[in-house]
């Protein structure tokens, strides 16, 4: 498992599979079975989206207001652990 960094550039989990739901979507791990709960449809775009940029950072700035962007760097924070997105 690897720290996040949002200057890094990262990527869904080819692991990992999301459904989309009203509050956002559902990501479940194939491998270690965790399902995890997206819960809202710009961070499931940004996740969606990660590969298209060269940092985390870029793929926040890019989709959300500069005000949100260290509460959305929290988010994919999280989402590094159940490994739903890995570093590239």
């Amino acid at each position: 498992m690897s720290l996040f960094d949002a200057t890094r550039a990262w990527q869904l989990s080819d692991d990992v599979s999301l459904r989309d739901e009203p509050f956002g979507a559902l990501a479940y791990h194939h491998v270690n079975r965790r399902l995890v709960f997206l819960k809202s449809r710009e961070l499931v775009t940004i996740v969606r989206r990660l590969e298209d940029y060269d940092s985390a950072r870029d793929a926040i700035v890019d989709h959300v207001p500069e005000a949100h962007v260290e509460r959305y760097e929290t988010a994919l924070a999280t989402l590094v652990p159940s490994e739903i997105i890995r570093g590239r």
